[in-house]
């Protein structure tokens, strides 16, 4: 079995913002389109127009509508991907070890050529975040696009997993959480950053932001919905009075 490294220079990661997260899946666009033309094997997709589409992905949004103890119910956008965890059990249970963790930045990563496909990685994960190539036969998860971050031929600005330059809403952050001074790492104290399911004990390096408490909503369209009178008057008046009598 695989064996995690008993530390890491750095804890790179994501901070997604579920308070200004749209769910327009932008992320999930670009995700599936850096990766399909960059690192490792294509991510496949079979009868992609037909009845039962089914394909590769490493980054979903799924969607929920949530009620709060006090105030109107909410519509909560949650993308999930690999959460690259400090304690990995996809990484422990690989029998090749095809699925290892980084020292130089905790980035969890995938030897394809190494990956048997025999899916128990997939099992060990608590959140559901790697996925079996139907036409490769291996695993396939989040890279936080390591061939991309670290690419000094790109401009410094897009240095950056994909998901996070394409968000339209800048509800994807991406930084070192092991430094305490980084953006990320500040965002995460200024807002109560959470982990996702704590209670499992892998530690994910991802963290979460939760949405903002909602003010009173306001129908900014209900003075135009009145009717204008009572009564019709004048020539509209006539009219209702003489269709009556048809």
């Amino acid at each position: 079995m695989t064996q995690l490294p008993a530390h890491t220079e750095k804890k790179l990661g994501l901070v997604i913002d579920l308070d200004t997260c749209v769910g327009c899946h932008a992320c999930v666009v670009s995700c599936k389109g850096w990766n399909t033309e960059n690192y490792g094997a294509a991510l496949s997709d079979q009868n992609a127009y037909g009845k039962d589409p089914s394909g590769t992905f490493l980054n979903r949004v799924h969607s929920y509508e949530v009620q709060p103890d006090q105030g109107a119910a909410q519509t909560i956008h949650f993308p999930k991907s690999c959460l690259h965890c400090e304690d990995a059990p996809c990484v422990t249970v690989c029998p090749t070890g095809a699925s290892y963790k980084r020292v130089e930045d905790g980035i969890v990563l995938v030897n394809e050529s190494d990956c048997i496909g025999c899916g128990l990685c997939a099992w060990a994960c608590p959140y559901g975040a790697r996925e079996l190539d139907q036409a490769e036969g291996v695993m396939k998860k989040c890279t936080l696009c390591v061939d991309r971050i670290y690419n000094e031929n790109l401009p410094e600005e897009d240095r950056q997993p994909a998901c996070v330059r394409t968000c339209p809403a800048g509800a994807r952050h991406f930084g070192d959480l092991g430094d305490e001074t980084s953006d990320v790492s500040k965002l995460v104290k200024e807002r109560g950053g959470f982990d996702l399911m704590p209670e499992q004990g892998t530690k994910p390096v991802n963290k979460y932001l939760p949405p903002r408490p909602k003010d009173e909503q306001i129908d900014i369209l209900a003075p135009l919905l009145e009717p204008v009178a009572a009564e019709p008057k004048g020539f509209l008046g006539w009219l209702d009075k003489t269709l009556e009598k048809l």
